[in-house]
């Protein structure tokens, strides 16, 4: 088994990486390494993998098919995750023409190389945001997610419909997974998290959308990390009780589907910040703001499908993942 992880430096990146190689399993990296974020705190992740003889690093943008091409044709992949995606829902709406060339572009070349070269089972990064406009709580990967509210959501359910559409005529075996807010240790600094303890720490405001009643699903990135291995190697097989006349966006009579993973537990932006602040044991100065533009006011996974096909459910509590999202941070930052 030798999986291609694209995206490598990047935060789930980093840790799937490290969780393969912890595995015995080749890894072969790759990430454009984009100023979106920090470049050296992508390079200081990448450090902890680079030493590992079965892991391999390539600079390469998803959107470049030749250069894409070229690794798929030199390295015998068998597996691929793909996390190479521009995030962020905000930047969407700044600048949208960076997530077609990323999030479309880039995932019909990594369709097309998976299909040229026998992969036997492609997985790759959905997000909550696909469920957009939907109110029906829990979110299940069973109602149909046709609202989308940010290009970045539109372009993640995209990446769905042309998986779909990949298992159905080259019988490539494509699973879907809708992250929930991913928090802890090596993080986004655009997350709230990073964001937050960053400006609490420096005395500064922070800006709390929709007035602190926002509520999301926050999972921690070891939940995630496990989630994505078990499902790596858990290859989707045909529904063949899928039905065309009442269709279960979520199977399919094709190789695929769609997980979500999440901590199924919604928790408020207010005590998500009250958190923060007991283990910075410092209170924070909150800019109170409207709901802005993309976002969605609450988020909660149904991962009972998770569950029943690998096994698995996440289940740490928000305490401990912000407890060592900032004991990582503190010492990373020599504070």
């Amino acid at each position: 088994m030798k999986v291609l992880v694209t995206g490598a430096a990047g935060f789930i990146g980093f840790h799937l990486s490290k969780k393969f190689l912890n595995e015995g399993i080749k890894v072969i990296g790759v990430d454009n390494l984009n100023d979106y974020y920090s470049v050296q705190l992508k390079k200081d992740r990448l450090a902890q993998l680079v030493d590992n003889p079965d892991f391999s690093f390539h600079q390469l943008d998803i959107a470049d098919k030749t250069g894409l091409m070229e690794l798929f044709r030199k390295e015998s992949i068998t597996h691929v995750v793909n996390l190479a995606a521009q995030a962020g829902v905000r930047y969407s709406i700044e600048n949208p023409m960076a997530y077609v060339e990323s999030n479309i572009v880039g995932f019909a070349n990594i369709l097309e190389c998976c299909r040229h070269n026998s992969i036997k089972h492609l997985v790759f990064a959905s997000s909550s945001s696909v469920y957009g406009l939907n109110t029906k709580m829990p979110f299940s990967v069973h109602d149909n997610v046709d609202h989308p509210i940010s290009l970045y959501a539109a372009s993640k359910k995209a990446n769905e419909l042309m998986a779909h559409s990949y298992a159905y005529l080259y019988k490539l075996p494509c699973t879907g997974l809708r992250f929930f807010t991913v928090y802890g240790p090596w993080g986004r600094p655009d997350m709230a998290l990073f964001l937050f303890t960053k400006a609490i720490l420096e005395g500064k405001p922070i800006k709390v959308f929709n007035y602190g009643n926002m509520q999301r699903d926050f999972t921690y990135i070891d939940d995630i990390i496990e989630g994505v291995y078990r499902v790596t190697l858990h290859i989707p097989k045909p529904n063949p009780d899928w039905s065309g006349s009442q269709p279960d966006p979520s199977s399919s009579p094709a190789p695929y589907k769609i997980y979500n993973i999440g901590n199924n537990n919604s928790v408020s932006l207010n005590h998500f910040i009250e958190t923060i602040e007991k283990h910075l044991n410092k209170k924070a100065v909150k800019e109170l703001l409207p709901l802005q533009p993309g976002d969605v006011p609450k988020t909660y996974a149904d991962v009972d499908d998770l569950q029943r096909d690998v096994g698995f459910k996440p289940d740490t509590p928000i305490d401990y993942g912000i407890e060592q999202f900032i004991i990582w941070y503190k010492k990373y930052y020599q504070i």
